[in-house]
Formats: C-alpha cells, structure tokens, sequence
C-alpha cells in the first residue's frame, strides 16, 4: 500500500550538513524486525538527540533483504540499478521497486538525559526523485507526528531499553499518538516504491544516479535541532566501491 502523505514540495533544496558520523551504531539498537543489523548509519547527535539515515540491499538476487549497506564512508551508499527480482509480496514485480530500502532512525533521548519523547519535536524528511547528480526534486514530509489527518505510520516505537522482539507497532492512530506521548524511538526500513505516487511517478529504479535524503527535527520555537542526510548512488554513478558492493555486483551477474 502506498503511504498517504501530508505535505509535498517539489524543490526543497537541503541545506548542508556539517559533523556528521559515518559507519555508526544507532542507539538502543536495529529493532524494526529480527535479523537486522545494526551499524552502518549516518547520524547526527545533537542534545541527546540522535538522527541517522542508511541504505540497505532489500533484494538480493533471491528476492531476499540482506545486511549489506554498501556505505562508502562519506555518508553515500552504492548500489545497482534495477527494478527487484520479484519485489514486495503485496505488489509483486513492480518495475519501480528497487533492490535498495532506506533506513531511519530517531532517537530524542539517545543518552537517557534530555526526557524527551517524540511528540516533544516535529521532524522533516526529504526524498530526492531527481537521478541527475547536480539536480534534486525533494518530496518533504514529517514521518513522524501523528498529522491532522489522523493518520499513523507503522513504524517500531521503544526506548533506550526496547529490543526487536519487544518494540511497539501501533495499530490505529489513537494508539500510535499514546506511543508518542511515552516513548523515544522511532524506526523503519522504506522503498522509493511506496512514494512514487504523482507528481513523483517518474522514478525509474534502472536509470544510473544519485538521490539525496535528509531527516531533519526541530524543537517546539521551530528551530532546527539535529539534522542528517546521505545519498543513494546508483550504477554508473557508483564511486568508491567497497567490498561489499563488489561482492554484491557478483551476486547479480
């Protein structure tokens, strides 16, 4: 099913983003399913608050997630062009699912000192549909706040305590806005796939390039409080290839 969103803009240009840690572990851990991983992450902490963003191979050549992450160190994730073998289960070989997810994380009490909840913060998340290098053309969304739509998002909610087998999944939005109100983690694994909705149908998972995500949070004044932001770089475009990609481009002959 495709996520209904909230707020669309066409060129919301990101602004850069400075000290940014790359290759790290998020905090409490990878909870959004067993067998995932943690590490690899491109963060951001800023007053105990910790932002981070990831690519992640979703299909292998078995139509299987795997814990490769192909990041090059510099905040960008390499990957092949393609559509996935067979994709997901609910829209089986769709020629827009590609072989790659983004992954988030949001944590507004990384250190267990600043008490604060999601609800305490807004968040913004950009999704670049532009595959030229120098071009971006961002759909701009909160993926957090329970918006006036009442609509809920099935992210895994915890704590600094919470573990994949004991995250919380709301069911209905009342329960969603509640696990806000108490918790302070925030966490999924997304496909391009389920925002390619118009004006953002165009996206092709075959085309070589480069597409740009950030996350954002802001305090209750609106001030920008912790930002982070990396980049999908896919076939030709590829740079800096590492072992894993390698390995990976094997998997695909």
């Amino acid at each position: 099913m495709k996520l209904i969103m909230t707020l669309i803009a066409l060129l919301a240009l990101a602004s850069p983003v400075l000290g940014l840690n790359f290759d790290q572990n998020i905090t409490p851990d990878v909870i959004f399913g067993s067998g995932n991983l943690n590490g690899s992450f491109t963060t951001d902490v800023a007053g105990g608050i910790e932002l981070g963003l990831r690519g992640k191979l979703r299909f292998d050549a078995a139509n299987q997630p795997q814990n490769i992450f192909n990041s090059n160190g510099d905040g960008s994730y390499s990957f092949i062009a393609g559509a996935a073998p067979s994709g997901f289960s609910w829209m089986p070989g769709s020629p827009t699912t590609p072989v790659w997810n983004f992954e988030f994380s949001v944590n507004t009490d990384n250190t267990g000192t600043s008490g604060l909840k999601l609800d305490a913060l807004t968040y913004e998340l950009g999704l670049d549909f532009d595959p030229s290098p120098a071009g971006t053309s961002f759909l701009v969304f909160d993926p957090i706040s329970a918006g006036v739509s009442a609509a809920f998002y099935d992210h895994s909610l915890g704590t600094n305590a919470t573990t994949s087998a004991t995250d919380l999944v709301a069911g209905d939005a009342v329960t969603y806005a509640s696990y806000l109100a108490t918790q302070n983690v925030a966490q999924n694994s997304w496909s391009y796939e389920f925002f390619n909705d118009a004006p953002f149908n165009t996206f092709d998972p075959a085309l070589d390039g480069v597409y740009e995500i950030y996350l954002r949070a802001y305090d209750g004044s609106g001030a920008l409080v912790a930002q982070t932001s990396i980049s999908i770089v896919i076939g030709n475009a590829v740079s800096n290839e590492d072992s894993s990609w390698s390995s990976m481009k094997t998997l695909f002959r």
